[in-house]
């Protein structure tokens, strides 16, 4: 038997991928958003789908976010599966007023007889120098929708997986694709991608008993090493990937906390009303009892985006993870 190599694959591509598969096995997924088809989208995540399935399945639409959306809500009706490409995080803002009145209602007010099964692909999140209006973490809009799914992979296996389960969703996903780990790398190989749960499951990613992280996305990457690093102080950190924050796995995140006594929630977000408010609250209701210390967040300042140079300074690092860490085992 010939064995076939297995090559890293970047998440990018695994994007690229999930959507080329979904189109083959169905002639109801289409692809559409700015520079999509031609370019290849902005990040060229979507390069080569025009080429092969050409431009009335994957098209490129004008500057106008609204439009594009409300072209998706009038697609779904009629029965296809269309996967919209918001080019920046910021840029989606235009398309809110379709996405909070049709798309996350259209299935509750009809009564369960029209499901709207759109994807939104949403790049988001900093790191990668982006300057205002192309580094946002604004997954607490997304989330504060009701009738949304709202889910993001830090991995390249869960790329493919959970964008192929969002495509298949017949419920509205908001795909949030960190931006700065499309190039991260994995072995995988996309003639044989390793099943991986779907939407609603998040994963213990490291045990650990000292204390729970709990993060998703472009945080993931980092609390991993923040972990790594508090092994020298003698802290065994265990790490949670959420991947979806709705639904959210409450159950996967209560059995850690449990386990651990301690909690800290990271994410490039705000920290006043951004998720990790919502997961705090709901640590503090179902584990109370079992807590050794208050439960804390690292977080994203309370500003606008800043400029590139201070992003470092902005974002979760892990230096500011274990600062965090060492409250908890202070306040003991």
């Amino acid at each position: 038997m010939t064995t076939v190599a297995v090559k890293p694959a970047t998440m990018a591509q695994a994007l690229g991928r999930a959507m080329r598969d979904a189109m083959a096995e169905d002639p109801t997924v289409h692809v559409m958003g700015e520079d999509v088809g031609t370019l290849g989208g902005v990040f060229r995540i979507t390069d080569g789908l025009a080429k092969e399935f050409g431009e009335e399945r994957c098209t490129d639409t004008p500057l106008a976010e609204a439009g594009i959306l409300g072209a998706a809500v009038g697609m779904a009706m009629y029965g296809l599966r269309p996967v919209v490409e918001m080019q920046f995080d910021a840029f989606a803002y235009p398309a809110f007023e379709q996405l909070i009145s049709h798309v996350a209602k259209m299935r509750n007010r009809t009564r369960g007889a029209m499901p709207l099964p759109i994807t939104i692909r949403v790049p988001y999140g900093g790191g990668i120098g982006g300057v205002e209006h192309h580094s946002d973490s604004s997954e607490a809009y997304y989330v504060a929708t009701p009738g949304l799914h709202v889910v993001t992979p830090a991995t390249v296996e869960d790329a493919y997986g959970l964008l192929r389960a969002s495509i298949a969703s017949d419920d509205p996903v908001v795909f949030l694709e960190p931006k700065r780990l499309y190039w991260s790398k994995a072995q995988w190989n996309p003639q044989t991608p390793a099943a991986v749960p779907g939407i609603g499951k998040a994963l213990v990613r490291r045990t650990g008993t000292s204390a729970t992280l709990i993060t998703y996305g472009p945080s993931l990457p980092v609390c991993l090493e923040a972990a790594e690093a508090a092994r020298e102080e003698g802290w065994d950190l265990e790490v949670v990937d959420l991947r979806s924050l709705v639904p959210f796995d409450e159950d996967t995140v209560v059995a850690s906390v449990r386990r651990t006594g301690r909690a800290v929630v990271v994410h490039e977000a705000g920290g006043f009303a951004g998720p990790g408010a919502e997961i705090v609250a709901r640590i503090q209701e179902k584990c109370f009892h079992h807590l050794e210390a208050p439960v804390l967040r690292v977080t994203g300042f309370d500003i606008p985006y800043p400029p590139p140079m201070l992003e470092k300074h902005h974002l979760p690092g892990v230096d500011r993870i274990l600062d965090t860490v060492a409250r908890l085992q202070w306040e003991n």
